[in-house]
């Protein structure tokens, strides 16, 4: 199981960090932080410079953190919260198909990143130095209830930073 764990956790947790490098630095033909700010500014993610921020380190930092296993319930949180705002901002409207723009691969990367959470990272990780190779149940619903508090907070955040008007948006 140990090995499948690390599989898990390196092929989601990669991933996961190379999407936000995408959106951080431009790498693997990615956006940069100006085409996510661009993009959080489409979706009225108010101040759209800090959501992009946000985004790209969640995933970024996040994603590295699950592929080595360390803090594995505060990894797969961040994840998860990225994830559900994805499926609520832009995924929800298109139905749960991906090839219709659906949320069904946000589901799965959230449900890989909690089960991780739930079972542990394994004995081949960070956490296990620090005895923790398993979290348990507990792990799995910090993760799932943080991440899903995280992307309502900052949503609502957004609701509130969100200019006044033209003129508010130009200063901003």
């Amino acid at each position: 199981m140990a090995i499948g764990t690390l599989l898990l956790r390196l092929t989601v947790g990669g991933l996961f960090m190379g999407h936000g490098l995408q959106k951080l630095t431009g790498a693997f033909d990615g956006p940069g932080l100006e085409g996510a700010e661009g993009m959080m500014r489409s979706l009225d993610m108010h101040p759209p410079r800090q959501h992009a921020l946000a985004a790209a380190s969640a995933e970024t930092f996040g994603g590295a953190a699950l592929a080595l296993g360390a803090a594995t319930p505060v990894a797969a949180a961040a994840l998860i919260a990225t994830m559900t705002t994805a499926v609520r901002k832009v995924h929800l409207r298109n139905g749960p198909w991906n090839s219709k723009g659906g949320w069904e691969f946000n589901a799965v990367l959230a449900a890989a990143a909690a089960a991780v959470a739930s079972d542990g990272p394994g004995v081949l990780s960070v956490d296990a130095l620090f005895r923790r190779s398993r979290w348990g149940i507990g792990g799995a619903l910090f993760a799932l209830g943080a991440g899903v508090a995280g992307s309502f907070a900052a949503t609502e955040y957004a609701k509130r930073s969100k200019p006044e008007g033209p003129a508010d948006a130009d200063a901003a």
